[in-house]
């Protein structure tokens, strides 16, 4: 298994290319999700953008990421027992592991479970056009919570 490679996005030209007017709030919080090498909340996205502009709104992180999303640019998940996370849509796919005593995300791809997941898939009569695959889990020997 290996993590997955992912370049840095430019969110800011894919608005732009969609006509979206790019406003100081909406670029800072565009800087903070290019730079973010996890999967940050909107509540995340917030406190991290008001540090840079106090003028910057908990809607207008909610408005920026609702764009995005709809737009292909992002994907939302909603990992169990915690607020949605945000990941840029570009890159290989893969799969997660969530920490359950942490929150951490933890980005992977297995070729053997993509194999055994296109064999079930064939066996049923089926081709798999999509598909997430989370795994909640604690560290052998324990973690404390952050």
């Amino acid at each position: 298994m290996n993590e997955p490679q992912q370049t840095k996005p430019d969110y800011e030209r894919e608005l732009r290319r969609a006509g979206i007017r790019i406003t100081r709030p909406r670029r800072v919080i565009l800087d903070i999700l290019s730079e973010a090498d996890s999967h940050p909340d909107a509540m995340e996205i917030f406190q991290r953008a008001s540090v840079i502009d106090k003028s910057i709104s908990l809607s207008t992180v909610y408005r920026t990421m609702k764009l995005l999303e709809g737009m292909g640019a992002i994907h939302r998940h909603a990992f169990e027992g915690g607020p949605a996370r945000f990941e840029q849509a570009s890159g290989e796919h893969h799969d997660h592991l969530i920490d359950l005593d942490t929150g951490d995300v933890i980005e992977f791809h297995s070729n053997r479970i993509e194999e055994l997941q296109d064999e079930i898939a064939r066996e049923l009569g089926y081709e798999i056009v999509h598909h997430r695959l989370e795994l909640y889990g604690r560290r052998k020997g324990g973690r404390k919570k952050k």
